[in-house]
């Protein structure tokens, strides 16, 4: 445990970096209120929204970023986890450019759907594959095909994780106080915001990460109930609390208590997938679900998803049962950048060299809260990882929720410092940085520099 931090002295510096950030921004506030006039809230979506105002981005390159002000940051953001290959990445660019002359839409298939396809399927083990466009519609289309497979209409999730946007799964996601959550052992269905009907909510039903006894209760008694669930869909490590990852026998647990009761197994890796390990937490942890979700880094920045499935529940597609459909889905160009991803940029070197870089980091990290001795610890697997701001070890949501009222500060804080410092990240305690295979030992040097400031600064 760590010495205590004034809770002030958090406030007091928040002011102080806060001013010195919007002093460098300028141009984005007057992006913003132009683009308040006609985009709503002045954003394209509103995980973008920052107040007072949020950074305009005008280009990237390799592992940096520069916004609309001319302010050079590394970029550990990387578009929430997406662009772990780096900005414009060479490979990628290269098979866009001869792909766009050739055509870039037409709703048919094309040879780089066979190619990603057969990659897809040697990295998670899974043999057959589908499309689409984001992590969203992949998680949406899962859990329809499982339903489809299964007969059944309840979805089983974990409390805090974050599946997409569609109304199924913005359920029991965050900002969930205790009280309205209900007990651990048969949490209430909570939705996330607005406009999703009650009747889709209580079809959710979620459950605590990193307990399988809870689970497998929680299961049998919806099964007495008459609602066996459809699925469990669930990211192997939680990448929406920071970095949450599973306590040994985890995942071996939930494989074995999903097949005993005959329900789809989903590992959701919009994520994971592509990012820690060739073939993401399947790989990674050695348990193969029933069905993947990938997006995110899948298309090395255009927009892509895909669903892998097992032989027996591809049945239900290949049949006709279920529609899985989408204009986009296959899309020329978005399977040429995946291609050169897959096969030129995300390479076992590669792969190495994150391994190399979140080693660096995470070190760097560590030695910086031991000298300052802050009540924090870090957490990483290949790209990801960030620096956890609790003296007691974060492993569901409810311990996550418990730390809350003194890591919020903190985050907000250790944020306007990386971008007063050159580091552009994602603001949000529940963040984690990417690091990409164009990042360097300097850019490490940077991030842990910058963190060392920020301690600094608490003790000063």
């Amino acid at each position: 445990m760590g010495a205590p931090i004034n809770h002030e002295r958090i406030q007091e510096l928040i002011a102080v970096e806060a001013d010195v950030l919007n002093a460098k921004t300028q141009t984005s506030k007057q992006y913003f209120e132009d683009a308040s006039q006609h985009l709503s809230g002045g954003v394209a979506s509103s995980y973008q929204v920052h107040e007072p105002w949020p950074i305009y981005v005008e280009k990237g390159s390799g592992p940096k970023v520069w916004d609309v002000d001319g302010n050079e940051f590394y970029d550990f953001h990387n578009g929430f986890g997406s662009m772990v290959q780096g900005h414009a990445h060479p490979s990628i660019g290269k098979a866009v450019a001869e792909r766009y002359p050739l055509g870039t839409h037409f709703a048919a298939p094309t040879e780089d759907a066979i190619v990603v396809g057969n990659e897809l399927a040697r990295r998670f083990g899974l043999p057959k594959w589908r499309y689409t466009n984001s992590g969203s519609e992949s998680t949406m289309d899962a859990i329809r095909i499982a339903r489809a497979f299964t007969g059944r209409d309840t979805v089983m999730k974990i409390f805090g994780s974050y599946h997409g946007h569609h109304d199924t799964v913005m359920v029991n996601i965050g900002s969930v106080e205790a009280a309205e959550r209900g007990p651990r052992d048969n949490y209430a269905s909570v939705s996330y915001g607005g406009g999703i009907p009650q009747a889709v909510v209580e079809m959710t039903v979620a459950v605590p990460f990193n307990d399988a006894d809870a689970m497998e209760q929680r299961i049998e008694a919806l099964t007495a109930e008459g609602r066996k669930p459809a699925c469990v869909i669930m990211e192997a490590a939680m990448m929406n609390l920071g970095v949450v990852l599973p306590e040994p026998g985890y995942l071996e647990r939930v494989r074995e208590i999903t097949a005993k009761h005959s329900i789809v197994l989903i590992f959701d890796e919009v994520k994971t997938g592509i990012c820690i390990a060739a073939g993401g937490a399947t790989e990674k942890y050695g348990v193969t679900p029933d069905m993947v979700t990938l997006a995110k880094a899948l298309g090395g920045g255009l927009p892509a998803g895909a669903i892998g499935m097992s032989e027996s529940i591809s049945e239900v597609v290949e049949d006709g049962t279920v529609f899985q459909v989408g204009t986009y889905n296959g899309n020329p160009l978005t399977l040429a950048a995946t291609r050169a991803s897959l096969l030129e940029v995300m390479t076992d070197d590669a792969y190495a060299h994150l391994a190399h870089l979140n080693d660096r980091i995470l070190a760097g990290c560590d030695d910086v809260i031991k000298r300052y001795d802050l009540a924090a610890y870090t957490v990483g697997i290949g790209s990801k990882g960030c620096v956890v701001f609790s003296d007691t070890k974060i492993v569901d949501y409810e311990t996550y929720w418990a730390n809350q009222e003194n890591a919020g500060p903190l985050a907000d804080l250790a944020w306007l410092f990386n971008m007063n410092r050159g580091i552009f990240m994602t603001p949000g305690r529940e963040e984690e940085w990417t690091l990409s295979v164009t990042h360097d030992d300097a850019s490490i040097d940077a991030f842990v520099s910058a963190f060392d400031e920020l301690a600094a600064a608490l003790r000063g």
